[in-house]
């Protein structure tokens, strides 16, 4: 008992001996020396480094300096002494044999490895610095996200709605700002001035217009909204569709705006009535649909019209039509042939149709029908009709069809149809052919050739039992002029045709081509090189453009093609 030492005697021992500290000291490596001189690390990123290592399945060794002597040092130090921490044994680390071949490579390996780690851990340290900064954005959105709450709950509260509604739009904004600014000093809310704006305009915009919307509907230069659900919002700006910035709070919510809009024009949009098309003041075209045919939320389209209304002369400084394609188009409005504008969706039919209708007589009458009304014709003597959905029991609809039919006894001199997909193909025909010349409509097709097909499939679906042959004599005898509009790859909307249709020769509906557009080539940046060819050939209603005063303009307009 007294004669032996115990264990614990043994490492009292070792502490309390000052003289092996120091040796041990001595023979000890210094971890800082193993290091690279342009990186150091502390005994955490070292264990990390181990960690990281032995994920990879790779082996660091761990020496002591970085000179000979210290290496020899360390290579007779014990195991248990390395770096100040045991080293546990494991297969995946070797011990060090001063007189093999791999001992004298595995330094280099450890170094690379170790270099390797530590731009990970770099890595590391730059990622959290970015979410510290992501953290600061939360924060802030946070705050933001509080104050609106607080605000619009004590401004639905407060607010007198129906005092509000008997303002008017700009007083209405006033008021609520006002009432805003007294809310926010109220509850002391921790909010900039710039904010509260921001806030104060979002909250009229709900209140008054069509919540986040009203920032896309005021921009200029967008063409199509389309909104898939609170959180999702595409636009088409330029020809091209990116993403836009802004989400509303919940289905809720963007529902919500959608029965504001379509209730605008008495309409409605519900779950028993979930699709509905409706137009905005300006008559730009929307479509809405609702859950439970829209899976991930409501989605509406809205096709905008730009504050500018477009012209022909507008068109060719867009590069959308030469300038003596522009006379021909000029000429085509003004002596009154029947004409088709033939495109796909989102091409410019209504602008091209809205182009023509500014080179009507101010005094002829019009009559438009449309399911919604898009035409902004700047005639004084203009009669417009609009489709009308059927109601909660399923009667009162009343169809295109009916509208033309409607026409015919409301002495009109043109009609037009803003949009032929439909057995109205066949009434339109017939107000054609009836002495109502210079009548318009647009219809989907991709080339005139198909837009006289489609015209067929179309009276096919009214159950009308006529030969085909028939009906392409309606076509080749009601038709004068189809213009082709195509939107092309590169997001242009261009004028591919300006087609006359000459007749019938047996079962062919014959056309002659006095407008085409060529493509050239590709620039750098992706943009089409295209150019539009005359053909010089002398359209059929050169008689009727004569009568009319507009002979100059076709003969201007075929010159080109001797020009060259």
């Amino acid at each position: 008992m007294f004669g032996k030492k115990t264990e614990d005697d043994k490492v009292k021992s070792k502490k309390a001996s000052p003289a092996q500290s120091k040796d041990a000291k001595k023979v000890e490596p210094s971890s800082d020396a193993k290091m690279p001189k342009e990186r150091k690390l502390d005994d955490d990123e070292m264990a990390q480094l181990q960690a990281l290592a032995s994920e990879r399945g790779e082996t660091i060794d761990i020496e002591g300096p970085a000179d000979k002597e210290g290496s020899d040092h360390s290579a007779e130090a014990p195991a248990e002494q390395v770096d100040n921490r045991p080293v546990k044994k494991s297969p995946k680390v070797k011990e060090k044999t001063p007189d093999s071949k791999a001992a004298k490579k595995k330094p280099a390996k450890a170094k690379q490895s170790a270099s390797s780690l530590a731009d990970d851990l770099l890595a590391i340290g730059m990622e959290e610095e970015e979410f510290v900064e992501d953290d600061d954005d939360s924060t802030l959105n946070l705050r933001l996200q509080r104050a609106r709450n607080r605000i619009w709950l004590d401004l639905r509260d407060g607010i007198d709605l129906k005092a509000l509604a008997r303002m008017d739009a700009k007083a209405a904004r006033d008021e609520v700002s006002s009432a805003i600014q007294e809310i926010a000093r109220f509850r002391n809310l921790d909010v900039t001035p710039a904010e509260l704006d921001q806030i104060a305009r979002e909250c009229s915009n709900d209140m008054l217009g069509y919540g986040p919307l009203e920032t896309l509907l005021e921009e200029d230069g967008i063409a199509d909204i389309m909104i898939n659900g609170p959180d999702t919002t595409y636009i088409e700006k330029n020809g091209k569709i990116q993403r836009a910035k802004i989400k509303f709070r919940d289905n809720q919510h963007l529902t919500t705006i959608c029965q504001r809009i379509v209730g605008a024009i008495g309409r409605r949009v519900d779950e028993s009535s979930p699709i509905c098309d409706a137009r905005l003041p300006d008559g730009s075209r929307v479509n809405v649909i609702i859950p439970p045919l829209a899976v991930d939320g409501a989605c509406m389209t809205i096709r905008k019209f730009t504050k500018e209304k477009l012209t022909l002369d507008k068109l060719v400084d867009f590069g959308s039509m030469t300038p003596s394609c522009a006379k021909l188009v000029m000429a085509i409005g003004r002596c009154r042939v029947n004409v088709l504008v033939s495109g796909g969706t989102g091409s410019g039919k209504t602008t091209m149709l809205n182009c023509l209708t500014r080179y009507i007589e101010a005094g002829e009458r019009i009559i438009t029908c449309e399911d919604a009304c898009e035409l902004q014709l700047q005639q004084p003597h203009v009669v417009r009709l609009e489709t009308r959905p059927p109601n909660l029991e399923g009667v009162g609809e009343v169809t295109m069809r009916d509208l033309v039919k409607n026409c015919l006894r409301m002495r009109p001199e043109r009609i037009i149809v803003g949009e032929v997909r439909g057995p109205e193909a066949f009434d339109l025909l017939q107000a054609m052919n009836t002495g109502h010349d210079g009548s318009m409509g647009t219809v989907h097709a991709n080339n005139p050739r198909e837009a006289v097909s489609r015209m067929e499939n179309m009276i096919a679906t009214g159950g009308l039992n006529l030969p085909t042959v028939a009906v392409r004599e309606q076509i080749a005898s009601a038709v004068n002029v189809i213009i082709q509009v195509q939107r092309l790859r590169d997001g242009s909307r261009k004028t591919t045709h300006v087609t006359e249709i000459t007749g019938m020769e047996g079962d062919v509906v014959t056309m002659q081509d006095l407008f085409v557009l060529e493509v050239e080539g590709e620039d750098e940046e992706g943009n089409l090189i295209t150019r539009h060819r005359s053909t010089g050939m002398r359209p059929k209603f050169f008689d009727k453009a004569r009568q009319y005063g507009v002979d100059k303009l076709v003969l201007d307009a075929m010159e080109e093609a001797f020009d060259e």
